[in-house]
């Protein structure tokens, strides 16, 4: 009696390992690196804010990257996804995130979409995410990507970041993505009182300093975090960088 239910158990799991789909076996693997992504690599070293944490285990990072780089996709490591971009390493996404202290109920201004990774990290954390992609080609295809996701709080739109979007302004928050050697003027204007701004500050073509600029009554606060290495922002902010050091 005793071998006979030991069989059928030794069967059932046998059909339970092998009845699944190529599609749900990957989709195990993947949700299963997230996790060994979230406890090592942004967890461990110290970034405690339980929903981050939740987004970053949520959110399909391979989604967000070329085919043929799937499988690095949850590697503390920079991607590239073409036009001279990359997506961040998952514990920059998640210090940034975690770092603006969002509860849920904000509209939050991302300068860069990129792959659309960052924003759907973001979809998570605040009420309305507006991101702005200069480059046509990373706009059409992340903003495609996060509708085929169903981000639905996450509206794209393409343009310069350097401006801003005042349309939908001001914002509780704003994220920019890339490197920048001063705080574009209209950014600090689209940004609530109160409200805080966080960015790659410094040389473009260099390392940087993570900030955290926070916009007070009279005056605005500002907070280094860590060093850190971003593309160049481009557009009118490359434009301007390119002229304060070029010789007279």
């Amino acid at each position: 009696m005793k071998s006979a239910s030991l069989y059928l158990l030794i069967l059932t799991l046998i059909f339970f390992i092998f009845d699944r789909t190529p599609a749900q076996a990957e989709e195990q693997a993947t949700k299963q690196n997230r996790i060994q992504m979230v406890a090592q690599q942004i967890k461990a070293r110290g970034i405690a804010n339980s929903k981050v944490l939740a987004v970053m285990a949520s959110v399909p990072r391979h989604e967000f990257v070329p085919q043929q780089l799937r499988s690095r996709a949850y590697i503390d490591r920079p991607l590239p996804i073409g036009e001279g971009q990359t997506i961040s390493q998952p514990y920059i996404v998640a210090l940034m995130s975690a770092s603006l202290e969002l509860t849920g109920s904000e509209t939050v201004l991302e300068i860069g979409t990129g792959s659309g990774y960052q924003a759907a990290v973001l979809s998570g954390l605040a009420a309305r995410v507006v991101s702005l992609e200069i480059k046509s080609g990373l706009y059409e295809t992340a903003s495609q990507r996060l509708r085929d996701l169903a981000y639905d709080n996450v509206t794209c739109y393409l343009g310069d970041g350097y401006f801003g979007y005042a349309p939908h302004a001001p914002y509780d928050a704003i994220m920019i993505t890339a490197a920048v050697d001063h705080i574009p003027p209209a950014l600090l204007k689209q940004l609530k009182l109160g409200g805080q701004l966080i960015l790659p500050l410094g040389n473009p073509f260099s390392y940087q300093h993570l900030v955290l600029v926070t916009k007070q009554a009279q005056r605005y606060s500002v907070r280094q975090i860590t060093g850190v290495l971003f593309v160049p922002m481009t557009g009118h902010a490359l434009q301007q960088s390119e002229k304060s050091t070029a010789p007279e």
